[in-house]
């Protein structure tokens, strides 16, 4: 008998996405380097492929993350855009 049962991290009401399965759980049920989340709501994990798209997206147009320095890398040393 175990001392101590392994329990995922998490409250109910937390919503996440599952990358490995496709699908939406609620609290954490697949291990978090396979899922995306905690969201507020299922509706708001159902849409969180999309959110990702649209957040790289903007990454991508970020003129700061394709700044030039030194030696062709970003200014900042390939850490991406500065903390504001």
């Amino acid at each position: 008998m175990a001392l101590f049962k392994k329990r995922a991290a998490g409250r109910p009401g937390e919503w996440y996405y599952c990358l490995e399965h496709g699908t939406v759980e609620e609290g954490p049920q697949c291990p978090a380097k396979n899922r995306l989340g905690p969201y507020p709501s299922r509706q708001d994990a159902e849409n969180a492929m999309n959110t990702a798209a649209e957040r790289n997206q903007s990454w991508e147009n970020d003129p700061r993350w394709h700044d030039k320095g030194e030696g062709g890398e970003g200014g900042d040393g390939g850490k991406g855009p500065a903390a504001a």
